[in-house]
């Protein structure tokens, strides 16, 4: 259940823009706010299937703009090559450090470090 609480967080993260202005208010007090399909109706005046309706039409267009741009995914991928890049610049940084005291090998993989850091909160 987790794993799918975290995926739909992360399409409407992604793509909640998307959504109509109904759409976005029950998809965010169905997942974020975790009121019942029941609760909802009752604050809206509609029915539990009506509340229902239009939250499955909200995850079906969600997981169709995924499937059709990957943009998750690719998100994903990069999170992982950036972890390589700064596993690899840490190694170049403690080799300089222990061996050749390099001050512009220290001061380069310092503005790496930089460079990553920043494409992490982008």
């Amino acid at each position: 259940m987790k794993n799918q609480a975290y995926r739909m967080a992360l399409l409407y993260d992604f793509y909640g823009d998307i959504l109509t202005d109904r759409q976005k208010e029950f998809y965010d007090l169905y997942y974020n706010e975790d009121l019942s399909l029941s609760e909802i109706a009752e604050n809206y005046g509609i029915s539990r299937q009506g509340v229902r309706d239009v939250i499955v039409r909200a995850e079906g267009t969600l997981n169709e703009l995924e499937d059709k741009t990957g943009i998750i995914r690719r998100f994903h991928v990069m999170q992982d090559q950036l972890k390589e890049v700064q596993a690899a610049v840490d190694a170049i940084a403690k080799r300089n450090a222990e061996y050749h005291q390099d001050d512009e090998v220290e001061a380069l993989t310092g503005r790496i470090t930089a460079i990553l850091d920043k494409l992490k909160q982008e």
